[in-house]
């Protein structure tokens, strides 16, 4: 399975019992925390389409959630068997709503285009910095875990991953990194490397949506160029609508594991 996430970028894995009593536990603290007006007001963005939710979800470093007990699971095993055993931050919780995308606060046509024409693709960790957005390394990921929450359709705006594009990005990061100390890749402007690369990924690498269901997981490669797709006609969702917890544990200060490691 190792083989197989490395050279595609992504793997799921099937319903799991003790990821599914994780679940059951733990969507309806995320439900109320996602209704909460304060919450609402930091994170409801795109209309009232996206529920960005960063650290939303009140979990401890296990991933405990109230009485959810420890996060578990073969996913969450693999990831800890893969990169190591990281204490988690408190989970994001993304909800999309149907009419998902419309432009989001301050976004001109054009970033709107890419997130509606191309799945708002993007590596995690690069941030848009200073009034001319340009992107840099801040926050160094071990990996994307995912874990739906609600049962839905697979039109209702699933992951998009560029399969196998995280090697396409890898290259171009350590080209851009590789000869400078760790300690400097966090202000190195990344963007048009970032920006080339992604355009080689879209014309190279096939589009795949992977839709899941509570009980079910995917782990993401760090480097993988991944999004979420357009809310489909018709496509079927509860009330709360499309609700995945992420989490993306923090590699170790000092450590170049972010380009180095697997």
């Amino acid at each position: 399975m190792v083989g197989d996430f490395l050279e595609k970028s992504w793997v799921r894995f099937p319903v799991d019992p003790a990821l599914q009593a994780w679940v059951d536990a733990v969507r309806p603290v995320a439900a109320e925390r996602v209704a909460d007006p304060e919450e609402q007001r930091q994170w409801l963005q795109c209309e009232g389409t996206w529920f960005v939710g960063v650290d939303t979800l009140p979990n401890g470093p296990d991933g405990s959630v109230s009485q959810s007990g420890p996060l578990a699971g073969a996913a969450y095993d693999f990831a800890q068997a893969t990169y190591g055993t990281l204490p988690l931050h408190r989970g994001q919780v993304s909800v999309i709503y149907p009419g998902y995308p419309r432009p989001r606060a301050g976004e001109g046509a054009g970033a709107f285009r890419y997130r509606r024409d191309r799945d708002a693709a993007h590596v995690d960790g690069l941030l848009a910095v200073g009034a001319a957005r340009r992107r840099m390394l801040k926050e160094r990921h071990a990996y994307i875990l995912g874990l739906p929450l609600t049962d839905c359709g697979a039109g209702a705006s699933p992951l998009v991953v560029w399969e196998g594009s995280h090697h396409i990005m890898r290259e171009a990061f350590e080209d851009a990194l590789g000869h400078l100390p760790e300690a400097e890749w966090a202000e190195v402007d990344l963007t048009n490397i970032y920006q080339a690369a992604r355009r080689e990924v879209f014309d190279t690498c096939p589009r795949v949506i992977v839709p899941a269901a509570p009980g079910e997981a995917y782990v993401v490669h760090r480097h993988a160029l991944h999004g979420v797709a357009p809310w489909a006609d018709e496509a079927d969702a509860p009330m709360e609508g499309r609700m995945i917890a992420y989490f993306r544990p923090e590699l170790p200060e000092g450590s170049d594991d972010w380009l180095r490691a697997p």
